[in-house]
């Protein structure tokens, strides 16, 4: 079987025994290992289609893999397309679009748009591969000022369960483009992708920091804040709780909260923004200021290289002080849980608006997320329980939709509509239901 799936791709073939394989599936979360029957290291656009007409002839499912950061379950059976080597960027200028592969990741399209005043819808952590980020929707620290990166998606190529190429896109299956902006896990795999850039002549960013003493009434202060707030700015809350020493160039302490500011603008309305934020408490770090475009991958301080992960998330319809009360109850000063990391980010302002087209993406309505983070694998087991808590005490707030970028290891929610909309859509590009759901 190998010898036959070997001579119809251009890249590496892997069974279980072939010592390269360890290296090639291992993702972003290293708790994780993967066992899959076969592993196909795509090199091509044709490697895909190909690995998956053979995978349909033989009855086996096919996962695929691109940097390794949205798989929450591992694979242990079938076959398993790694596709961070189609990972080519190119930056069209006169058109303010960029296309992609299927393996490049958000620091590449930064690095390559920055130059010329551009800039991708990225998300904090530009080790993130593209494609996935999209297919979820994609909020990052241009939420509220550009609303989903999945809204900037204008085209893709995809590879169909029956290995078939088709072209989504307005002129092509406007469907699947539809489908791809914002729909998860079961449209085929894609090989490419086009999206608009965002022209960001300045970025106003960074991070202040607050110390144990100081958390509740930053939580406070800020969730005020943030029911006025331009649209312009995006932030968010993370408390890292018994944080690393040097962790942020601060002193140690049990609890850290960083408040991160994001705005795609000229400091001076930066500062007026950042003002009311630096009133909340006396900060112990303060990096908010006048940002390089290629300074996004540090401006979150998001970890870059692969270790152990557990994360779980929920969106939330509004805010109040009773909801800050909940949150602190949960995970401020004096609670106990198994977290290394808590956040609520601010979001709404251009993330509830649609595009013209319309999209799939789950979670317009919200106006917060809420995400908790976990880094140690002997805690792993008591995180589920510990999450539903947490999350049962902001149930006043949740909204019904979740967006799958914040749904850790289960399943995203869609409004009834766009979930039968979607399930439709997954018939047709995957009628025998090749594709495993990634998880």
């Amino acid at each position: 079987m190998l010898t036959e799936l070997d001579s119809l791709v251009v890249g590496p073939v892997m069974s279980p025994v072939d010592p390269r394989l360890e290296g090639e599936v291992a993702g972003f979360d290293t708790s994780l290992t993967h066992s899959p029957d076969i592993v196909v290291g795509a090199s091509t656009a044709g490697d895909v289609v190909e690995t998956v007409r053979w995978a349909r002839r033989h009855g086996l499912r096919v996962h695929v893999q691109g940097t390794g950061h949205g798989t929450h379950e591992p694979v242990t059976s079938g076959v398993l397309v790694t596709t961070w080597r189609l990972d080519r960027v190119r930056v069209d200028r006169p058109a303010a679009t960029v296309t992609v592969g299927a393996g490049a990741r958000w620091s590449d399209v930064i690095d390559a748009a920055a130059p010329i005043g551009l800039a991708p819808i990225a998300p904090s952590e530009p080790s993130v591969g593209v494609v996935g980020f999209l297919l979820g929707g994609g909020l990052g620290p241009f939420a509220r000022s550009h609303g989903f990166g999945s809204d900037r998606l204008e085209a893709a190529t995809v590879v169909t369960g029956r290995g078939e190429v088709i072209e989504a896109s307005a002129e092509g299956d406007a469907e699947l483009l539809w489908a791809l902006r914002g729909g998860g896990h079961g449209l085929g795999v894609v090989t490419e992708m086009r999206l608009r850039l965002a022209p960001v002549p300045a970025l106003f960013g960074g991070y202040l920091a607050f110390t144990e003493e100081h958390v509740a009434a930053v939580v406070r202060g800020w969730l005020a804040w943030t029911r006025t707030a331009e649209p312009g700015v995006t932030t968010n809350l993370t408390i890292l709780h018994h944080p690393d020493d040097g962790a942020f160039s601060v002193r140690r302490s049990a609890m850290l909260a960083l408040l991160f500011v994001a705005y795609p603008g000229e400091a001076d309305a930066g500062e007026r923004l950042a003002a009311p934020l630096r009133a909340l408490a006396p900060a112990t770090a303060d990096t908010v200021g006048p940002m390089a475009l290629t300074d996004l991958a540090s401006m979150h301080g998001d970890p870059m290289e692969p270790g152990p992960s557990w994360v779980r998330g929920t969106m939330l319809g509004s805010a109040d002080d009773d909801l800050a009360d909940a949150w602190l109850a949960q995970v401020g000063p004096g609670a106990r849980h198994p977290f290394s990391g808590t956040q609520l980010r601010h979001v709404g302002g251009a993330t509830e608006v649609d595009v013209p087209e319309g999209s799939a993406v789950a979670g317009r309505g919200a106006r917060y997320t809420a995400l908790l983070m976990g880094q140690d694998p002997e805690l792993f087991p008591t995180m589920p329980a510990a999450a539903s808590t947490v999350l049962d005490a902001l149930d006043p707030w949740r909204t019904e939709e979740l967006n799958p970028n914040f749904a850790g290891g289960a399943e995203g929610v869609w409004s009834p509509d766009v979930a039968r909309r979607l399930a439709a859509v997954r018939r047709r590009m995957d009628p025998d239901g090749l594709f495993a759901a990634a998880r």
